[in-house]
């Protein structure tokens, strides 16, 4: 985990190791003022028993003395500042790189390793979980080198001051050590469960904050709210228990640290009076002893923020050690050779243990150029279908193959290259229209924007629009219909000039006779692009060259229109209720 998180350092490094070596010379600085100042006491002590008053020599070394201090004082204060801003800088620029490196790793997973983390989990893990881990590295690179140093060279001190008291720290120290211990290993578990209570909180806003529309339309706004306020209560709750561990940690110091200093107090009462010690070595061994268990604070100051952010350290390491379930062959092919697609005897699943596939021993054959109609019943598994064509998964066992080869031989950037899918769910983005449409093709020239409207029939609406190709269509497309994105969305997929166009019920928002337009405008200008068309209506398939009803994961049927008006009752059925004004909703998907 650590070796995994500690690679997004890079160019930090060096802040990061030099940060340590200044944290110790303000520490050396902080250990030797104390000593200058026993050295000070002892002059003025020796001075005050000799009955002479100040002299010179004596006026001098109280000079001397205390200007040693000034310029340690003064070296510590600056190696204070300088640690701090190469610290933050360091911290800031690590979990940039950190966050960076998420993102970049989460795009190359497969939809299999997406499906593993929720969308909102990967959001908290890249926001909070990341700030927790910065608050902690910048913690430590200051203070889990300076507290131990601090502590170490303050015991020596004090054992070179008067070892028969100094052990005082030692055991005050351990003692503090084990309480902080203890702490930790309670308080560990309640930030784990906390952190997946963070996942829920802004799942559920996610959630509710996308679907805005359709909550105020069903008036359901009081159960979202009663839904979000347990979700937030739930991290309340957590964190309350963490925190009343925490809060712990303070008494804990000040009771050992007080009580360190009374029984500090009173042995060397004691041995002063007895003459075993003079006041300058108490007053050094109480200005050692603060910083031998300030030491010891720190570390518990660290431990606290560690154990915060050992959770979300572990979460993030999940994400970066996460593979990707589909991968680049050794020597992949990089170029598709035409739009032919088999399946042959593929079977799939979405988890390995599953009880049943989702598809069982499928076999078909599509030649380059056809046009084919897909329809199947609620769960008859037609977008995992086409979502295999594309290698969005592999299957389970079969092969399919695109081009004549095994998509798993290709390179998986030229397969998707040339495979275009316009997906049940429409999804634009933040952007006018053309920087949309120019997802299918950066380099599209206005013509070409134009001409992919036109056979996607959007331009009739783009004309429209205020400044046209200029329009903002707002975060995920707001400003558009949920017809105007699935032909917003056709038109990017065919500036990608794809080998195959596979559209997953991309015009079920759009109407009849626009449906027709499209289908027109994809025959006459794409006639060598195999098109695959999942459909809810027999209407918008039953011109394709052949039409497949998928049943419980199996072909029911494959053959023309008028084949299997002759052949399967259940698409004769269906056209007819279809075209009777039945429930057009028969083949939903």
């Amino acid at each position: 985990m650590i070796k995994t998180l500690t690679k997004s350092i890079r160019q930090y490094k060096s802040r990061a190791i030099l940060t340590p070596v200044i944290m110790v010379g303000e520490a050396a600085m902080e250990i030797l003022i104390p000593f200058m100042m026993t050295k000070l006491i002892a002059v003025i002590e020796a001075a005050s028993e000799a009955g002479t008053g100040l002299t010179m020599n004596d006026v001098y070394s109280i000079l001397m003395y205390g200007g040693i201090m000034l310029a340690m004082a003064i070296v510590s204060l600056t190696c204070g500042i300088l640690g701090g801003k190469l610290a933050s800088e360091a911290s800031a620029g690590f979990v940039a790189n950190l966050r960076d490196d998420m993102y970049d790793h989460i795009q190359t997973y497969s939809f299999a390793n997406i499906d593993r983390f929720s969308a909102a989990s990967l959001i908290t893990r890249m926001t909070t979980d990341a700030t927790n881990v910065q608050n902690a590295f910048q913690m430590s690179i200051r203070m889990l080198v300076r507290a131990p140093v601090l502590f170490l060279f303050a015991a020596i001190m004090s054992f070179v001051i008067n070892p028969g008291i100094a052990w005082i720290f030692i055991v005050a120290a351990i003692v503090l050590g084990l309480v902080m211990f203890i702490l930790m290993r309670r308080v560990q578990p309640n930030f784990r469960e906390m952190f997946k209570k963070y996942d829920k909180l802004n799942s559920v806003a996610q959630e509710n904050l996308t679907a805005i529309r359709v909550v105020k339309s069903y008036v359901l706004e009081d159960e979202e709210i009663e839904k979000y306020q347990k979700a937030t209560q739930d991290v309340f709750e957590y964190s309350v228990r963490a925190e009343r561990i925490m809060a712990l940690i303070m008494p804990a110091v000040q009771i050992v640290i007080y009580g360190t200093m009374i029984i500090l107090l009173a042995v060397g009462g004691v041995n002063i009076i007895g003459g075993g010690m003079g006041v300058s070595d108490l007053t050094g061994l109480l200005s050692y002893s603060t910083q031998i268990l300030s030491g010891v604070m720190m570390v518990a100051m660290v431990l606290t923020f560690i154990a915060m952010a050992r959770p979300a350290m572990d979460r993030i390491s999940e994400v970066l050690e996460e593979k990707s379930t589909i991968v680049n062959p050794e020597d992949p092919v990089t170029e598709v050779r035409d739009g032919s697609v088999d399946f042959e005897d593929v079977s799939f699943a979405y988890v390995k243990d599953a009880e049943a596939d989702v598809l069982q021993n499928v076999s078909f054959h599509i030649r380059s150029g056809e046009t084919i109609g897909i329809i199947g019943s609620t769960g008859s598994s037609k977008s995992t279908l086409v979502s295999l064509i594309p290698r969005l998964y592999d299957v389970k066992s079969g092969s399919v193959k695109v081009g004549g080869r095994d998509v798993r031989e290709y390179d998986v950037e030229a397969l998707r290259n040339a495979v275009a899918m316009v997906l049940q769910k429409n999804v634009l983005f933040s952007g006018s229209v053309a920087e949309n449409l120019r997802w299918g093709n950066e380099n599209a020239t206005q013509e070409e924007l134009e001409a992919a409207a036109k056979q996607a029939c959007a331009d009739e609406f783009i004309e429209q629009l205020p400044g046209r190709y200029e329009y903002d269509l707002g975060q995920g497309g707001v400003n558009v219909s949920g017809g105007q994105k699935q032909r917003l969305c056709i038109a990017r997929a065919l500036l990608k000039k794809p080998k195959i166009l596979i559209l997953d019920d991309s015009t079920s928002a759009v109407d009849t006779k626009t449906d027709a337009k499209i289908r027109a405008a994809l025959r006459e200008h794409a006639p060598e692009v195999t098109k695959i068309i999942i459909a809810q209506r027999i209407a918008s398939v039953q011109d394709s060259d052949r039409i497949m009803i998928l049943d419980a994961g199996r072909i029911a049927a494959f053959g023309t229109h008028d084949e299997l008006m002759k052949s399967n009752e259940l698409y004769r059925g269906i056209y007819l209720s279809q075209n009777k004004g039945g429930d057009e909703d028969g083949t939903a998907e």
